[in-house]
């Protein structure tokens, strides 16, 4: 028998399955993370995407939104932050629609690793990729008249939150990179469901300015109670009941989504 096959067998045996599914993971998402910082398009993406955004809503509609007592930019810094959070979660969807279009999980499903950590090192990936990317927001919004007050465990919370919240949409994303056809059926899956989320929301605007059917939606979806939570945290407003029905959403979207994505996940690798 091959020595270095006994070797890694006695190897395997020293360390539980979640040992080898986190350096699995850890892997995987250093692969994918060795991938945005190969790509230009990525790159862009990630650190002047987030830019011209903040700056194109800041000076072209600042001007003309009224947010009362509270300047726009104060107001609009939060928004801009789920928004970058949300969007850069579909790179999850077309990094899988990749993966899986050009055969890569099929040399996966050949080696002696966790098949759940493929999904989990492209989930982690993104996680690193939008907390640059929220960093990058948060950094820009300083130069433009940003001034907040939140205290260090307001940004605490807002990091978790943040974070949390990334993890949610990635992990919906996954989903939806498992069941599209196409890379690109990928490319426009992610943004059909995350554009309207975002708008239809409190992130540019204050929701008592929109129509009735459409200020129902906004005031009771996920987006909104995490821009608010980050929102009053940044701007030492009371959070009220959107601090803890944002933690709870993105948990719930989690503990739902993992599942799913992991059973779609081993339906595709037992074609």
């Amino acid at each position: 028998m091959n020595k270095n096959y006994i070797n890694y067998s006695v190897d395997i045996e020293k360390h539980s399955k979640l040992f080898w599914l986190i350096s699995d993971s850890w892997v995987l998402a250093k692969r994918s993370i060795r991938h945005i910082t190969r790509n230009l398009d990525q790159l862009f993406s990630v650190a002047l995407f987030p830019i011209m955004f903040f700056l194109l809503f800041r000076y072209v509609f600042g001007g003309a939104i009224d947010t009362g007592s509270i300047s726009y930019v104060n107001f609009l810094v939060a928004g801009i932050f789920v928004q970058m959070l949300a969007f850069g979660a579909n790179y999850t969807t077309m990094n899988l629609a990749i993966d899986l279009q050009r055969g890569i999980v099929n040399r996966f499903k050949s080696l002696p690793i966790a098949r759940s950590a493929w999904l989990i090192g492209h989930v982690g990936a993104d996680l690193v990729r939008n907390m640059i990317t929220g960093s990058i927001v948060i950094g820009v919004s300083f130069l433009v008249g940003f001034e907040p007050v939140a205290t260090p465990l307001d940004w605490i919370l807002i990091f978790i939150l943040g974070a949390l919240f990334s993890l949610a949409i990635s992990w919906i994303s996954a989903v939806m990179g498992l069941l599209v056809k196409s890379i690109e059926a990928a490319q426009w899956t992610g943004f059909i469901v995350i554009f309207p989320l975002t708008f239809v929301s409190s992130a540019f605007v204050p929701t008592d300015t929109m129509p009735f059917a459409l200020r129902v939606f906004a005031d009771n979806q996920p987006l909104t109670h995490v821009i608010e939570a980050i929102r009053s945290w940044l701007v030492g407003a009371p959070v009220g009941d959107s601090g803890y029905l944002a933690f709870a959403w993105c948990i719930g979207i989690i503990a739902v989504s993992v599942p799913l994505a992991t059973w779609l996940f081993k339906r595709q690798t037992l074609r």
